[in-house]
């Protein structure tokens, strides 16, 4: 018989969500401090870009082994072992004498991030449940929001930017070391229930998809068929990988998604310089409005997961990919710079389902049978676009001015829901 799964311990959830504040907190941190490492360091504003497509590179590539090493670890020691990884990079940038290390640091810390959002997206898709699942991608904001709270707070104490990554450094041990105390507890986790073999194998064979959630394939035979005494229609093989990259809308999903990433990491990191040298505002005041966009990031997540659910996730992400349009506008606007402020939170707050969206409506634009290969395809993507996009934009500010900021993130935008757009029109293959 099958065994209904125990519903999510609560220190795992708290767990859970600390470990998703945790990867948010670096990303918060470089936007405030990279004005003082860049003076530090003797280096130009785009060289920023080598930090970022270091710690990219090593984030894709730990994502993609992560599937390989959860099954020889378990969740609990993986979950450890990357998190004092990512202790160890931030320790490293602590006491970097110069670029060259911290950009070597910035890989190890890839490596690590890329295992911790890989591993806990497997386990918690098996055992904590959809809402979880959404709720652990909105403490990601909270992270990014607090991380320039903590940067901010160093500078106005008179610290070195080192000590906003010390601190950060120090929260990560810890929660490598409670991950480490709870590997039973992950370990002994049930898992979701599944349903007794012939009934899984019946149902499968009822139809185009069973009670498992999966299409029937090649493997199911007809001898399959004949040990439950249930005939079917003939079974269709997979969709060649071909097929799936010829279709328009993959390649436009992918690069709207690197669109989204690009703008949603270049307001977040170059906003501080904006709204310093060229609104003005003091490095405290920057900073509290730098972690008020990350804020409205999390507040979106939250708030709009329960709208989309009322008014369809079709409507919410018209609706929100408008949103960013409207608030680049209005940083783009020469205007004083509560405008700035304004336009901040309002890309913030309207991009927030803009990546969970977009992913659950992949097989509404390129049709089911597509839709895991595409999804690989946009994560893959977004990584790319979240790092080589901010970066030129950093080469575009440091060779013209910091208020190309806003129009930069106007073009994306406006570019991103033209791409949007082009993808929805499916082609009759993806039917």
């Amino acid at each position: 018989m099958s065994t209904t799964p125990a519903p999510p311990r609560a220190s795992l959830l708290l767990l859970a969500y600390l470990a998703f504040v945790s990867l948010g907190l670096p990303d918060g941190l470089i936007g405030v401090g990279w004005p003082s490492i860049r003076a530090d360091f003797g280096v130009p504003t785009e060289a920023v870009g080598l930090v970022l497509t270091a710690g990219t590179a090593g984030y894709l590539t730990s994502s993609v082994l992560a599937g390989f090493t959860l099954a020889r670890l378990g969740v609990g020691w993986l979950l450890a072992g990357s998190t004092l990884l990512a202790s160890l990079a931030l320790t490293g940038y602590t006491v970097s004498p110069g670029l060259a290390l911290m950009i070597g640091c910035a890989l190890v810390l890839g490596l690590g991030s890329g295992a911790i959002d890989s591993g806990l997206n497997a386990y918690a898709a098996g055992a904590f449940g959809p809402r979880h699942m959404n709720w652990m991608h909105a403490f990601f904001g909270l992270g990014v929001a607090i991380g320039p709270l903590i940067m901010t707070s160093a500078l106005s104490l008179g610290l070195a930017w080192r000590w906003g990554y010390g601190i950060v450094a120090v929260a990560q041990l810890a929660l490598a070391a409670a991950f480490a105390l709870s590997v039973r507890a992950w370990r002994d986790r049930s898992r979701p229930a599944i349903p007794d073999a012939p009934a899984a194998v019946a149902d499968a064979a009822s139809g185009p998809v069973g009670s498992l959630g999966v299409a029937p394939t090649a493997s199911t035979t007809d001898a399959d068929r004949a040990a439950v005494g249930t005939a079917g229609p003939p079974i269709s093989r997979p969709v060649p990988v071909r097929e799936t990259l010829r279709l328009p809308a993959v390649w436009l999903g992918a690069v709207a998604f690197a669109l989204y990433v690009a703008i949603e990491v270049a307001a977040g990191l170059w906003a501080f310089l904006l709204l310093t040298e060229g609104r003005g505002l003091a490095d405290a005041t920057a900073g509290l409005c730098v972690s008020a966009y990350w804020g409205s990031l999390f507040l979106g997540r939250v708030v709009q997961g329960v709208v989309a659910e009322r008014l369809g996730a079709a409507q919410v992400l018209r609706g929100s990919l408008l949103g960013m349009a409207a608030g680049a506008a209005l940083i783009a606007l020469p205007a004083p710079a509560w405008v700035a402020v304004a336009g901040l939170v309002v890309v913030g707050f309207a991009a927030a389902p803009v990546f969970p969206l977009l992913t659950l409506t992949t097989a509404d634009r390129v049709g089911a049978a597509h839709a895991d290969r595409t999804i690989g395809l946009q994560i893959g993507a977004a990584g790319l676009g979240g790092a080589l996009v901010p970066a030129g934009i950093g080469v575009l500010l440091g060779n013209v001015s910091v208020q190309a900021l806003g129009p930069a993130l106007f073009v994306l935008a406006v570019a991103l829901i033209a791409l949007h757009a082009a993808a929805s029109r499916r082609p009759g293959v993806a039917r």
